[in-house]
């Protein structure tokens, strides 16, 4: 690539922005009345790190679940979002309707972009480098596919960069060597201003990539299953090291009848060190009510969550017999229509 066509192109996209879940919904959403009280309340934020970001305690998911929402209700989700202060969105290449619904429907990163492109001085994008189709993590598609992920969003910078899902067979040596190196470089030009990684599967290696490298922040899977354990493992070394952390995984229609939506958020906002819960919303009404908690939750003076009760109610689903995205072969990305 012509690197002052792109120079150029950065620059042209910087002034046009200038100028202008509940992981699933079944039996988790109350029957209250959604925004009671001042609706000029707005969803109260945390610093992530050594990022220096201030960001909201519930932040915007991209997958799955937002990528059901049809066109005209996927707009209002993110309008919402920004009304009443959510500014952490999380979106991912790969991120997308599969099938023939999909041939000309906009991706995750597309739809951010040409809603959220007015705001972009107020809020944060972080955006992921996905394996390749061989299973591998390759060091000469990291530039080209942030420059993908700038194209699509409208924007000359990305806030943040994540290695996409680190599992058990990643090689931090590798990742050193590779991606890792690319994503400094980035860094260094000013692309990007802070990178990171993904985990669902690996509390394990998570902790020794943020023993081994200089990240800036962590998005790691946590909820009261406990599942592979990232609150004991890995948070400890990302709170030693100042690393920003976001939460993922947090909750799964499968246990709504053991708990409630309030509980499973509170579970996460309540563990220390943990700056936000990424959700990925489908339905407006999901949304509106993860906003009220996020809400009301800031407003406590002291905890009242029985963490223990909790997590012994929900212990029966840890492992991959229960959590579907646990199981061998589960991606991250578009869903089947």
């Amino acid at each position: 690539m012509d690197n002052k066509n792109e120079i150029n192109r950065r620059k042209f996209i910087s002034t046009t922005v200038k100028g202008a879940t509940l992981l699933t919904a079944s039996g988790l959403v109350s029957s209250c009345s959604l925004f009671t009280g001042n609706d000029k309340e707005q969803v109260p934020k945390r610093l992530l790190g050594k990022t220096g970001m201030n960001v909201s305690i519930l932040s915007f998911g991209g997958g799955s679940q937002f990528m059901r929402n049809e066109n005209g209700e996927w707009e209002k989700h993110l309008e919402t979002a920004i009304e009443k202060g959510i500014n952490l969105f999380d979106t991912a290449p790969n991120y997308r309707i599969v099938g023939a619904a999909g041939k000309n429907a906009l991706r995750s990163e597309e739809r951010y972009g040409k809603v959220l492109s007015p705001y972009r001085s107020k809020i944060y994008y972080m955006t992921k480098l996905d394996i390749g189709n061989d299973g591998k993590r390759h060091a000469d598609e990291v530039r080209q596919s942030v420059e993908g992920s700038l194209k699509s969003l409208n924007t000359d910078y990305l806030d943040v960069l994540l290695i996409h899902s680190i599992n058990d067979s990643d090689s931090v040596g590798e990742i050193e060597k590779g991606v890792y190196k690319e994503m400094v470089k980035l860094k260094d030009e000013g692309i990007i201003k802070h990178i990171g990684f993904s985990s669902m599967d690996s509390a394990e290696k998570s902790r020794d990539l943020l023993e081994n490298l200089d990240f800036d922040t962590a998005m790691l899977a946590m909820n009261p299953t406990k599942y592979r354990s990232f609150a004991e493992i890995a948070l400890p070394v990302a709170k030693r090291k100042n690393v920003g952390v976001t939460t993922i995984k947090v909750l799964r229609g499968l246990i709504g009848k053991d708990a409630t939506a309030e509980e499973l958020l509170e579970y996460v906002w309540t563990e220390n060190y943990v700056s936000s819960a990424m959700i990925g919303h489908y339905g407006l009404n999901v949304l509106k009510e993860n906003i009220r908690l996020a809400i009301n939750s800031g407003k406590k003076n002291q905890l009242a969550l029985d963490k223990e009760s909790l997590e012994n109610r929900l212990a029966s689903y840890a492992g991959p017999h229960a959590l579907v995205w646990a199981r061998p072969g589960y991606e991250d990305a578009g869903i089947t229509v």
